[in-house]
């Protein structure tokens, strides 16, 4: 990443975070699963509090992402725990823009935070949440380079609030959700009997973080203007004959409509994209991820319902059809990779 940033006209934000891709895809390869750091091992040898700290995170995905948290259980104890952690460290991240204390929140208070991130990654926690991610990064092949990325995603929320493209947002989008995918998928596996490549795989779960950003863009747009933010590419905004001051003002036009239907489009191929790539999970990781993208995808669905009005209008997604999304994502989730045979016959 730091060459193609020191020279960011030679490569579009796509082939720049596919480096990242491809490194994350390498550490699968070479089997670094067992990979425990000597100068971690002192400060994670206590069991006790190592198992606390995983039921701490536990708790906290339980409160914050309850159907998330429900999928997570069909995983093994290690696998689930260890996911438990991934989105206890990507929450607190985030929150450190956007929660109670945001106003707060300075350059090197983000700067402090990444070297606790390279601490962590040393075996060094600072408490009980960080004890739980550094076990985790000791056992399965995930690289620091998502992580740093999600913390520029939050430097970026402090001093970008315009994106002239969608080179731009698209970059933005993989700070701050794409790397959920790339940390994740070393610990949630993939299927023995996949015949995928790894590199597509981790594609697949980059889309997927992709499309769920792009969906909280389109549904927060009044809100996000009401902090002076617009996370809309500026030429396309320009294309549709729209402006800041249209986002500002808040009316559904049809110039609006049209804009939506494009931007809900998009985000819609993000999701096609990604669930190619759920299907080649382990087993006992594919229910969770099916169910967040199934609940997210209807969004969009909501957005469309509210004819477009994301500005007064909150898109959500009910509790009667996040209930019948669940069975409906467990469905899906029985069916693994299919084999050359299959997709042979299939296509006779």
């Amino acid at each position: 990443m730091s060459s193609a940033v020191a020279n960011p006209v030679a490569r579009t934000s796509e082939e720049r975070v596919y480096e990242v891709v491809l490194k994350q895809a390498a550490l699968v390869r070479e089997q670094r699963k067992e990979r425990e750091k000597a100068a971690g091992t002192d400060g994670l040898s206590n069991w006790d509090l190592l198992n606390e700290a995983y039921d701490r995170c536990g708790e906290v995905c339980a409160e914050y992402a309850k159907t998330f948290y429900l999928g997570t259980l069909l995983m093994t104890p290690e696998r689930r725990r260890a996911v438990w952690a991934i989105y206890v460290w990507c929450r607190r991240t985030d929150e450190l823009v956007d929660g109670p204390n945001a106003s707060h929140i300075t350059p090197k208070a983000l700067d402090r935070w990444e070297q606790r991130l390279n601490d962590l990654f040393e075996g060094r926690p600072y408490d009980m949440y960080d004890a739980a991610l550094a076990h985790t990064v000791s056992k399965y092949p995930v690289d620091i380079q998502p992580f740093k990325d999600m913390i520029e995603g939050m430097r970026l929320d402090l001093k970008k609030s315009r994106y002239k493209n969608f080179d731009e947002l698209y970059l933005y989008c993989y700070y701050v959700a794409g790397t959920v995918g790339l940390m994740s998928v070393p610990v949630m596996g993939i299927a023995p009997e996949s015949k995928a490549s790894t590199e597509s795989v981790y594609n697949a779960a980059l889309a997927l973080g992709i499309a769920n950003q792009l969906t909280n863009i389109l549904r927060d747009v009044g809100e996000d203007a009401r902090r002076g933010r617009i996370y809309l590419p500026q030429d396309e905004l320009v294309q549709a004959g729209l402006s800041d001051e249209d986002i500002f003002r808040g009316q559904v036009t049809d110039k609006w409509r049209s804009f939506m239907k494009d931007q809900i489009k998009r985000a819609r191929m993000f999701f096609d994209e990604a669930e190619k790539g759920v299907v080649e999970l382990n087993a006992a990781s594919r229910w969770p991820v099916w169910a967040s993208l199934l609940l997210y995808k209807q969004i969009l669905d909501a957005i469309e319902a509210n004819d477009y009005n994301n500005f007064t209008r909150r898109a959500y997604v009910g509790k009667t059809k996040k209930l019948v999304s669940l069975p409906i994502a467990y469905g899906r989730a029985l069916v693994g990779p299919t084999s050359t045979k299959v997709a042979e016959l299939t296509r006779i």
